[in-house]
């Protein structure tokens, strides 16, 4: 990762790095609060020899007193001299406990002891001081008596005095390093989730896993699930807007003279493709050209449910030659949108999407609309997306943000190379942008000098199979587009 990658996580996610920040200073604010206040009190023994009668003897009794400074020190927090300190003060506490609260540090290249004492008492801490300074004179001159008297002598020079302000805790000190600390493990937090992350999440994602063109990224809409139809509920919105985007991009895919045929498939369910499938049929229709949607999905088929249709007859019964396809195609709206839904779900619907009878019904159909969508199934559960891009379709992947990952994604792609299936383009969707990527629709002014009248779906035919009539029965009908054009088959 770079350091513009950095910045980037930081920019997205720059609101949970503050929230721990302020909940650090928090947490170490409340700890300074309930913390019990410990004082500590410091004195300084200096430690010399007898006089010296020549310069060699104060040579060597200098040599002497720093090589006795680190010993002094051991011995100041020795139960030898806290006890003498225990009796002086007259503490009853255990000799352990004043090894912790006594510490003797020699001050460096220099013969002075610095003795301290740490209580949550500030006048004993003093006495806690000043008594070890005491105590260990004592014993030292007890230990380096040879003869009559101590060649080593220890002298108080600073005495302890008792501490006006508390050694901890330290509000302001503790707030800092609690913001600090907990800033940083958001920030660590931040980056190894990213690293270990491998969902697809921005169209930078997307790019980093294939070179196969990114179309169109929808953005995450949360009234998609109560009103899939978004270009004919809010056609002057910005999703209806990306649809239509859409619309003119697949219109530079290239197909050698033929209606364009289009596979809408995902590699995980849940992505939103049947939504994307529906949202481009309308925009397609809503651009004057014909459009049939077909519901290639046998194992959950949900697009009549979408446009409000009898779904009861449907591509199965064609496919066993029960109905014509005329006949099972119904109109939605005024537009130039047909839709044939999948009819009855079958015991077996990947034989069924790749037989004969699919490839033959595939090509008429192509012959009567401009274009044809067909919604088939996720691509990694089953493989009947795969089996439909074998009739000569072109494959539109869909990939939701937050929900299929990198792994899975190259894994469909694979899939699709294996048959040499022809991949149009990849569409992103439930996409969260930045704010710097996001577009301001309202300033364009939409509605000014067009506006888009939502389409009035037609009244749902009441078809079932009973009532259909058989395939030889069923006349040939032409679907035309707005303003009496007729498909591009028959131009």
């Amino acid at each position: 990762m770079g350091f513009l990658e950095y910045a980037r996580l930081l920019r997205k996610h720059w609101f949970l790095v503050i929230f721990a920040a302020v909940l650090g200073a928090a947490a170490g604010l409340l700890i300074s609060f309930v913390q019990t206040p410990s004082y500590r009190a410091s004195t300084e023994v200096f430690i010399s020899t007898q006089a010296a009668d020549t310069s060699s003897d104060l040579v060597q009794g200098n040599a002497f007193t720093l090589s006795r400074v680190n010993t002094y020190a051991r011995l100041a927090g020795s139960e030898e001299v806290l006890e003498r300190v225990a009796d002086q003060l007259e503490l009853e506490v255990p000799v352990r406990d004043l090894m912790e609260q006594v510490e003797a540090m020699p001050v460096t290249n220099t013969a002075i002891l610095e003795i301290s004492a740490l209580s949550d008492d500030p006048a004993l801490a003093a006495d806690l001081a000043n008594a070890t300074a005491a105590s260990l004179a004592e014993a030292v001159e007890e230990l380096e008596t040879t003869g009559s008297t101590s060649p080593v002598r220890l002298a108080t020079i600073v005495s302890a005095d008792v501490p006006a302000e508390p050694e901890s805790p330290r509000p302001v000190l503790q707030a800092i390093l609690g913001a600090l600390l907990l800033a940083v493990a958001a920030l660590a937090f931040i980056v190894i989730r990213d690293l270990v992350d491998t969902r697809i999440r921005t169209e930078r994602d997307v790019k980093a896993v294939t070179s196969v063109p990114l179309l169109a990224a929808v953005h995450f809409d949360p009234k998609a699930a109560s009103r899939p139809l978004v270009v004919h509920a809010e056609p002057l919105s910005p999703q209806s807007e990306v649809f239509r985007t859409l619309r003119t991009n697949l219109n530079f895919v290239e197909v050698d003279g033929k209606s364009r045929l289009f596979v809408m498939t995902s590699s995980i369910p849940g992505e939103g493709k049947t939504t994307t499938a529906v949202n481009l049929a309308l925009a397609i229709a809503g651009s004057g050209q014909s459009v049939l949607l077909v519901d290639a999905d046998l194992r959950k088929p949900k697009v009549a449910d979408y446009m409000n249709l009898n779904g009861a007859v449907g591509l199965t019964d064609v496919l066993i030659d029960r109905v014509a396809p005329a006949d099972a195609v119904q109109q939605w709206g005024t537009s130039g949108l047909y839709v044939l839904p999948a009819g009855a779900v079958p015991p077996n619907p990947s034989e069924m999407l790749g037989s004969r009878a699919m490839h033959a019904m595939l090509e008429e159909l192509r012959a009567e609309f401009d274009w044809v969508l067909l919604d088939a199934p996720p691509l990694l559960p089953v493989t009947d997306a795969v089996v439909l891009a074998q009739h000569g379709a072109d494959v539109l992947l869909v990939a939701a943000a937050d929900r299929v990952n990198a792994p899975q994604l190259k894994r469909s792609l694979e899939m699709l190379e294996t048959v040499e299936a022809s991949v149009a383009g990849l569409i992103m969707t439930m996409a969260r942008l930045d704010s710097s990527e996001s577009y301001r629709y309202a300033e364009y002014g939409y509605g000014r000098s067009e506006r888009a009248e939502p389409e009035v779906p037609a009244p749902p035919r009441a078809k079932t199979a009973e009532h259909a009539r058989p395939a030889e029965e069923a006349p040939s009908r032409r679907r035309r587009g707005r303003g009496g054009k007729r498909s591009r088959a028959h131009r």
